[in-house]
Formats: structure tokens, sequence, C-alpha cells
């Protein structure tokens, strides 16, 4: 089959900045809308994906109206869950647990949150029902890190050497088939 590009855009600053928001549904700000509609000016997408969450799905409404294309939403492609920590501030939360969970998510998972690997598998069932067309899917900063280590095979020290402001756009070459693989075409934050 042949490879197909595959933009993931990192959705545009909320309205209250720095906190751990997975499932928390904050509005994103006017100008981070604006910020990730400029990133996706230009790309030639057939396929417009966001998520169920406001600042993924505001974007995608401005962005798919623009380029005369429907939005579909996949909640597969939310944030990691952050459990009892969602909606906090980092400096809320105990620093020995934050620091355990940012060495080792799969091991120490937020009480009550995800694991890093359910985040895996939840987005690599969402790439693997990907139509092989480009595609561009609004999201966030740790489901594009989980799309990375599916298609790429970084490992998680690997991934948090990537730095993925709000409004950033990762660009992929994907090869789809039993076992997918990409090549990192770009990185715009």
């Amino acid at each position: 089959m042949s490879d197909f590009a595959l933009h993931l855009l990192r959705h545009g600053a909320p309205e209250t900045p720095g906190l751990l928001m997975g499932r928390t549904d904050g509005a994103p700000t006017a100008d981070g809308i604006a910020a990730c509609a400029a990133q996706a000016g230009g790309l030639g997408i057939e396929r417009l994906i966001a998520t169920d969450l406001r600042r993924s799905r505001a974007a995608g409404e401005v962005i798919g109206a623009a380029a005369g294309i429907p939005l579909a939403i996949d909640p597969r492609w939310r944030e990691l869950d952050f459990g009892a920590w969602d909606g906090k501030p980092g400096s809320a939360v105990d620093p020995d647990a934050l620091g355990r969970f940012w060495d080792d998510p799969d091991a120490n998972p937020p009480p009550g949150g995800e694991r890093w690997s359910a985040l895996v598998t939840r987005v690599s069932a969402a790439l693997a029902d990907l139509a092989p067309v480009p595609t561009l899917i609004v999201t966030h900063g740790g489901a594009m890190r989980a799309a990375l280590h599916a298609l790429c095979g970084f490992d998680q020290r690997q991934l948090w050497a990537f730095d993925l402001p709000y409004a950033s756009l990762l660009s992929l070459r994907v090869w789809p088939g039993e076992r997918p693989g990409a090549q990192i075409a770009g990185l715009y934050p």
C-alpha cells in the first residue's frame, strides 16, 4: 500500500494554561484557534479529525470551514486521562508522585487515571482505522507522542525529547499495513 501524509496538530492554548488537562474540557483561546488554523493552511488534506474536547474540536471546526472539509470527531485521539490530577496545576500534585509518573507513566499512572499503554492502545487503534489519504488530526500532546511511539518506535524517554507546544504541527509520511511505520516529515512549533 502506498504512503500518505498524516498531520498531527496540537490544539491551541487553553484559556487556563498550566493545568494537567486530560479529560478536562477547557475552552481554547481565540488566539489558540487562530494559531491552529494558520498551521493547517495549505496542507492539502482530504480528511479532518478532531477529538470531542472543545480545545481541539473548536480549531477543527474553523479549519474544516476554511478548507471545505467536514470534521469527523474521534475521542480516541484524546489526551491521557490524568484521573485525580485532571484539571489541576502540576504544583497541586505531590511532586514525588508526579516525578514517578513522568519517569514511567505506565508503571506510575495518576490515581484513577490512565496508563500510558492504554493511551498507546487507543491511538494505535485510531491509526489503524485511518484511510490512506492526506489527513489532519487536531489532537493533544500525549496522543501525538503515542502516535510517534506506535508509528516510529520511539521509547518513552525519546518521546519527551520532542517539544510540542500549543498549535505545533507534526507531519509524518505513513506506510499503513499490518505493521505500520512512518517517517517524520516536519515539526513546526
